[in-house]
């Protein structure tokens, strides 16, 4: 059984756009891997930060939306903790 999810991510403001471009690629593979299906991907762009978080004050937003299984989410959040510029994200489950 597959749910509507919303991941918003935060990546370093220094990345270059190709490898902001690659790691999106990467989980928007996963998240067609493991059997979802990506229905939106809505870049924020670059915005001031309403407290410093890892020492930064500006992000790079990017809202992923998506249908997928639970046991999707740990892997996607698995290879989100380990992608080297992306310093914050969350995760929700939308409403039906």
């Amino acid at each position: 059984m597959t749910h509507n999810y919303e991941t918003l991510l935060l990546l370093s403001p220094e990345l270059a756009e190709e490898n902001r471009n690659e790691i999106l690629g990467t989980l928007t593979g996963i998240v067609e891997r493991e059997g979802g299906k990506l229905v939106e991907t809505d870049v924020w762009g670059t915005r001031d930060l309403a407290y410093p978080v890892q020492k930064q004050t500006r992000g790079f937003y990017v809202r992923l939306v998506y249908d997928a299984p639970g046991a999707l989410i740990s892997e996607l959040e698995r290879n989100i903790r380990i992608t080297d510029g992306i310093f914050k994200f969350i995760t929700v489950k939308q409403a039906a």
